[in-house]
Formats: structure tokens, C-alpha cells, sequence
């Protein structure tokens, strides 16, 4: 089994950004030959390192850190007013979570939202294989979170759990119901099972200040960003880091 100190690391050559179009982007990966198992996943984690498939990255750009790495405590996360609804709102959805695997019904659920949400990116269009090798394959102690109305599948949440806590690794849901914010519900449910499991942290991935679409990392309080190596308290509505006394 490999180990942090026997790690090899390589890095992509320079490619064009997916989250900042007018600039480029450098990737580094962990040897996709390592074996990486629970413990060391959760100490790639840490470090800042995602998990997409069977790879674990991060990003490695030169002039560039707006990549921040950021994680909810989720024992001291209280819900804001607008959460608190959207837990309401959603008081008929069923949950259930089950090991990571394709399935026609799930891989339907993921292509139509692709195609509604993301035609514009780099994922679309979608595939089977690109479903079987983003999110089911390399999966370490990795589930899917359904969430259903009735019969209907409704939204799939993507979660791994780690030795310190819960990572989330990607959501898709049905665009008809947009109005259930069922990717915060996603969010909410697993600060939920971090404390029943007494996990301490829930971790979202990377915080981009100029992307709109990481905007929803910012509403659930405390959270902590990887900066300059360290887990400190942070403020994301400035990008500054918090006084801890305040």
C-alpha cells in the first residue's frame, strides 16, 4: 500500500482553465499506478487533493491560487434562515444511501442534467462511460446519497467518507425541480450524517472567488480554507481570513 512519503506526483502540461476561461491551468496528480486506500485518501485530503474517478488531483498552477481548498465544521454549523427553508421545503424527499455503482436510472438522472445544466462545459456531452469513470470508478468507501419523491428519482449526491469526515464529490438533479435547491438539501444532509458518524468537517472542494458557480460553498458557515498549508477559519465573502476572536 503506498504512503504519503512514497507518493509520485506528476503534473499536466499548461491546458485552458474550466472555471477561469481567460486563463490556463496546470493539474498536479497523484501516480494513478499508487494503490490509495481510506487512510491515505484522507490524508490526500487534507493536503488539498480531490478525487475524481480513480484520480487524485489538485491544482498547480504557477502564477495563479485561486483555487482555495475549503471545508464545513460541521459541528458548529448552524443553518441561516434560507437553509432552514430549503430543509422544510423539502421534508418529502427520501434518502438513501447505497455503494457507488452505474445504473441505467441513475446515469439517465446524471445525462439530463448535464445537458440542461452544463451544455457549455467541458463535461457535455455525457456518456456512459464518462459516468462509469467520473463517478463510480476508484471509488474508496464511496456512496450515492438518492434523494427521491415517491418512486421518482429526484437529485444523487456523490459522497466519500473519510477518516476525519465526509467529502462531497458532485450532485446532479432533476432541473425540474430547481426550486428545491436539492444541492444545498445534498449539503445539508451530509453536515447531518458527519454528526451522527462525530466527523468533524464536510469537505466542498475548491472555493474560486471569480466563479459564480462556487457561490453556494460561501452560505454555510464556519468554514475553513487550505492556506498557506494550514486549515484556518475563513471569511469567503472577502477572501480574507477570519480574526478567530471576532
Amino acid at each position: 500500500m503506498s504512503s504519503l512519503r512514497t507518493l509520485v506526483f506528476f503534473a499536466t502540461p499548461a491546458h485552458s482553465c474550466s472555471y477561469l476561461p481567460d486563463r490556463d491551468a496546470t493539474t498536479m496528480f497523484v501516480d494513478p499506478r499508487a494503490r490509495v486506500d481510506k487512510r491515505l485518501y484522507s490524508q490526500l485530503t487534507a493536503l488539498g487533493f480531490r478525487r475524481s474517478g480513480s484520480h487524485y488531483y489538485r491544482p498547480h498552477c504557477e502564477h495563479c491560487n485561486a483555487c482555495v481548498p475549503v471545508r464545513l465544521d460541521a459541528r458548529a454549523f448552524r443553518p441561516d434562515r434560507s437553509q432552514r427553508r430549503v430543509w422544510k421545503r423539502n421534508q418529502d424527499v427520501s434518502f438513501r444511501l447505497v455503494p457507488a455503482q452505474f445504473t441505467e436510472r441513475y446515469y439517465q438522472l446524471y445525462a439530463h442534467y448535464i445537458n440542461e445544466r452544463h451544455a457549455d462545459g467541458d463535461m457535455y456531452p455525457p456518456s456512459r462511460d464518462q459516468f462509469q469513470s467520473f463517478l463510480v470508478e476508484g471509488a474508496t468507501d464511496s456512496w450515492f446519497l438518492e434523494m427521491s419523491l415517491g418512486d421518482k428519482l429526484v437529485g444523487l449526491a456523490v459522497v466519500d467518507i473519510l477518516e476525519d469526515g465526509l467529502s462531497a464529490i458532485y450532485t446532479v438533479f432533476h432541473p425540474d425541480h430547481d426550486d428545491r435547491s436539492l444541492g444545498t438539501l445534498a449539503i445539508l444532509w451530509q453536515v447531518k450524517e458527519a454528526r451522527v458518524r462525530g466527523l468533524p468537517w464536510v469537505y466542498l472542494g475548491y472555493w474560486i472567488s471569480e466563479s459564480r458557480k462556487m457561490n453556494y460553498k460561501t452560505r454555510f458557515r464556519p468554514i475553513e480554507a487550505l492556506l498557506d498549508g494550514t486549515w484556518q477559519a475563513f471569511s469567503p465573502d472577502t477572501g480574507d481570513r477570519e480574526d478567530p476572536a471576532r
